[in-house]
């Protein structure tokens, strides 16, 4: 038996020193020490050796075993090390190249002009208060002075979820919502972005879902004059100091007096052009005073105090400032229109 250890020791060293294949050298590995291997076959016929022949035979075995693991060891070591240099050699970097300049986000522009109004809002003492945007019918209308049936109601026809829940359509419900948590108390100064809703279709200055941004102030004393003089400063920040202002009469259910607001042309300056159809001026948003019966189911008494409220469009502040003239560039994802921003 032990002429047979040593011949397969001799064979397998023979075999495993040509090997040039690491699947190879893994088949050999099982021919020999493998539990069915050629080295376990013959140790299973000690079992008929003599109690002096056992343990001698045994040595000869483990030695055998131990010649064969190293030389399979020394192998895997000697695969390895050429597999890491042909994969560095494959895989060279040459750092003399022009690098690739990696792509960056931006702000996007509308989130752009939402934090500039904020700014501009918080530097006159403002603050930003925010609220759901699945509304009840109470506070999107009937808390504003629009009870149910209101014909005012058609002009934000909207997306119902229930009779009494729906995407709401302005952001007036979260000056309702700040009034009746202050619980009567003044001074209120707030501003309430965010996304708002109405069955509208999509073309070049109308979308169904856009963001808007409206203010609310009550306390003693507050006047129209007031509201003029925010919204002149409000305008000469984000379009420049040269702009002007006008405001026109108009209805708001929950404003009265009301009024539209209109900015000199930011193309022309007020001289006429085709953007303004030469009459020199923009509208940007709608104001007014806030009603007495807005006041009452805000918790204010109509006698005490006064207020004004605004209200704006984010994408047609945009629109205007920046020159653009289709609202669905902001929502088309397209980068060549998006990348434009990145160095604003």
């Amino acid at each position: 038996m032990k002429e047979r250890l040593e011949a397969l020791r001799q064979a397998a060293l023979d075999e495993l020193n040509q090997v040039a294949d690491p699947g190879v050298l893994n088949e050999l590995r099982i021919k020999y020490l493998g539990k069915k291997g050629a080295l376990t076959e013959i140790l299973r016929g000690m079992g008929g050796l003599s109690n002096e022949e056992r343990p001698i035979i045994g040595q000869v075995g483990n030695e055998v075993r131990a010649a064969i693991e190293a030389v399979i060891e020394k192998k895997q070591e000697l695969f390895i090390r050429q597999e890491t240099e042909n994969r560095l050699r494959q895989e060279t970097i040459d750092v003399t190249l022009p690098g690739t300049k990696p792509e960056t986000g931006a702000v996007h522009p509308l989130n752009k002009v939402i934090e500039e109004i904020e700014d501009i809002f918080i530097g006159m003492g403002y603050t930003v208060a925010e609220g759901p945007e699945v509304e009840t019918d109470y506070y999107n209308f009937e808390a504003l002075n629009l009870p149910k049936n209101h014909p005012a109601r058609d002009m934000q026809d909207s997306f119902y979820i229930t009779e009494e829940l729906l995407m709401r359509t302005q952001t007036s419900p979260v000056q309702v919502r700040t009034m009746k948590a202050m619980n009567g108390q003044t001074p209120v100064k707030i501003i309430c972005p965010g996304k708002v809703y109405r069955r509208d279709d999509d073309d070049a200055t109308h979308s169904f879902q856009f963001n808007q941004i409206e203010g609310l102030v009550i306390d003693k004393n507050i006047r129209m004059s007031d509201l003029k003089g925010t919204l002149l400063q409000f305008v000469q920040q984000i379009f420049g100091p040269q702009t002007q202002i006008r405001l026109r009469p108009s209805f708001f259910p929950f404003t009265e007096p009301s009024a539209e607001v209109d900015v000199t042309c930011v193309q022309c300056g007020g001289h006429g052009c085709r953007m303004c159809k030469q009459s020199g001026w923009l509208e940007i948003l709608g104001c007014g005073m806030v009603h007495p019966r807005v006041l009452e189911m805000g918790g204010y008494d109509p006698n005490e105090v006064s207020g004004f409220a605004f209200g704006m469009g984010v994408e047609r502040i945009a629109l205007l400032k920046y020159g653009i003239d289709d609202i669905r560039h902001f929502y088309t994802n397209d980068l060549r229109f998006l990348s434009q921003f990145a160095r604003m």
